[in-house]
């Protein structure tokens, strides 16, 4: 390659990169629980995962340089209480993933009232309100998405088979997960804040979220292949059982929650179409 040729070259990569996220450097905080906290940890997914969605998005927008602010099974609760102590700063976008592990925990929703009023950190609205409230002091101009959790399958820990839970089909406390959804959801059109709603418009269902859960059948004592809802009533056993998400499993997930490389890009992309918008 010629020296006039290798410039010119440069001079349109240098185009496109700035095409793509024109303007200054970016600076995205992304607030979440494991499914974003994952995103740094491929080795706690067993290697399932190679890319989280943080890097996928920061990939495609070039300029974009984020920091994991994703807390191992943190409520929006457990973020709100310790919103002063995470080492929050200032950035031009804020993410707030959250909700799922509020679902499972059984906390309570509130009502839009706990958010207008400032009530505290009593429900999941009152943890919003609080959460949003210090990034705006942090930057008030800054852009915040807000983002639903997804559904879920029956989450077995890759690792640690004892730390279970049922999916999303079922209740939990008397709450469903759509029900979480839907308070992010009116939270974001209170406030007129995007909302990125992968409970319901991202593709991934509850017949997708794995491919089957390899289980032992009670009737013959072998293990067979269950799809979704085939195996809800069918038990596992963490102490005897083999791992029911082998690798041929793996779908939207990689072990019934947490999202395989095919989840995260599809987080990633949404995203994506969003944070285009700020310049």
């Amino acid at each position: 390659m010629n020296t006039k040729i290798k410039k010119a070259f440069l001079v349109l990569l240098a185009f496109c990169c700035v095409a793509a996220f024109p303007g200054k450097n970016i600076t995205w905080i992304a607030i979440g629980d494991s499914i974003t906290y994952l995103n740094d940890h491929p080795d706690e997914t067993g290697n399932r995962v190679n890319k989280g969605y943080l890097t996928r998005v920061a990939e495609k927008l070039p300029g974009v340089r984020y920091v994991n602010q994703g807390h191992n099974g943190w409520t929006s609760g457990g973020i709100a209480a310790e919103i002063e102590n995470l080492g929050l700063s200032k950035a031009d976008i804020y993410t707030v993933f959250l909700g799922t592990n509020d679902w499972w925990s059984g906390r309570r929703i509130g009502a839009i009232e706990d958010y207008t009023l400032n009530r505290g950190n009593n429900s999941v609205y009152g943890s919003f309100r609080i959460i949003i409230n210090k990034l705006r002091s942090l930057n008030p101009s800054a852009k915040i998405i807000l983002i639903t959790p997804m559904k879920r399958g029956d989450f077995v820990q890759v690792g640690n088979p004892r730390n279970l839970a049922w999916g999303s089909y079922r209740d939990t406390n008397g709450q469903s997960l759509a029900d979480f959804a839907e308070a992010i959801k009116e939270i974001g059109k209170l406030e007129q804040i995007p909302v990125i709603d992968l409970y319901n418009k991202s593709g991934m269902t509850h017949k997708n979220m794995v491919r089957f859960k390899r289980l032992m059948d009670p009737a013959s004592g072998s293990y067979r292949n269950y799809k979704y809802p085939s195996y809800i009533d069918i038990p596992f056993h963490p102490d005897k059982d083999e791992y029911p998400y082998p690798l041929e499993s793996i779908d939207m997930t990689y072990d019934g929650l947490h999202p395989s490389d095919k989840g995260n890009a599809i987080i990633a992309k949404m995203l994506v179409k969003e944070m285009k918008k700020y310049k």
